[in-house]
């Protein structure tokens, strides 16, 4: 198996990640720093993704959005929100991924990590950012395929809360929606699916993007391994982040964005829904 990545070291900046497969990103790249902030966004994956189309595919130009593609987007808030280093994790199509940041102007430094199993459970691709989640600093861990008002991300750059989850409580029910349900201010539980007998008092649909202290970060790396080591290659990220956030929930909080347009861009018919209401309620308030 072998990957071929462009290089173009003015532009990227790189670092060794694992992969779990005998292969370094530094095999490509020569290692360069990624100052400032860190960040981890990760691009898609798992089997349902793949069926779908790929979340990192249809972050490139696959999906323009208003003339921009969506991953353009996404570093360009990032940016203007202060954060000042991002690392991304890649595996389909990486190469191309790669090479369309290269070309955008306004985003902040760019670390890569591969996840070479791509086509299995996204749990693998949090675990890819490992070297990230335990650096040291506070992570912000960001679906990529998702189209969101500034102000979401900016309420999780600036919540005083360390270990903090998105909640909107204005969404559809179903079986698709990650929800987070609430008991007495204290979050007890993060599924799609709860459990029928689940006690809260408030539900709300999580956004996908999270914030954690480099304590709890490392944590949830540690819960990322132990899913592989245990056969449980095919889980999605959210049921490791879940295992942390119910064995501590009092050191997790969580910020209400409710009545901020945002959309995860999952199916053909989201794409049309991004594309429409929900960019124009974004431009609304940040027109481009």
């Amino acid at each position: 198996m072998g990957f071929l990545f462009k290089r173009n070291p003015q532009t990227i900046n790189t670092r060794t990640t694992h992969t779990g497969a005998g292969l370094r990103i530094d095999d490509f790249f020569d290692p360069g720093p990624t100052p400032g902030n860190v960040g981890v966004c990760l691009s898609g994956g798992g089997s349902r993704a793949m069926a779908a189309g790929m979340g990192q595919l249809r972050g490139l130009a696959h999906l323009q959005l208003g003339g921009r593609s969506l991953l353009a987007r996404h570093l360009d808030v990032l940016w203007r929100s202060g954060v000042r280093s991002v690392d991304i994790v890649v595996g389909f199509e990486a190469s191309r991924i790669i090479e369309h940041v290269a070309t955008l102007d306004s985003r902040p430094h760019v670390g890569w990590h591969f996840n070479p199993r791509y086509e299995q459970g996204s749990v693998l691709s949090l675990w890819a950012a490992e070297d990230t989640l335990k650096s040291g600093n506070p992570v912000l861990v960001m679906d990529a395929d998702v189209l969101y008002h500034p102000a979401i991300l900016q309420r999780l750059v600036d919540t005083p809360i360390e270990n903090c989850y998105l909640l909107d409580r204005d969404f559809l029910p179903g079986d698709e929606p990650v929800k987070i349900a609430v008991r007495d201010g204290v979050m007890v539980d993060f599924r799609k699916r709860m459990a029928a007998d689940r006690a809260y008092d408030t539900l709300g649909e999580s956004v996908g993007f999270f914030r954690f202290a480099p304590e709890m970060a490392q944590t949830i790396c540690e819960e990322c391994a132990r899913f592989d080591n245990e056969g449980l290659e095919d889980a999605p990220h959210e049921e490791a982040l879940r295992n942390v956030l119910l064995s501590q929930p009092g050191r997790f909080g969580f910020e209400d964005v409710s009545g901020l347009p945002w959309i995860e861009i999952d199916f053909p018919e989201d794409v049309e829904r991004a594309g429409g209401e929900i960019l124009t309620a974004i431009r609304a308030d940040f027109p481009g």
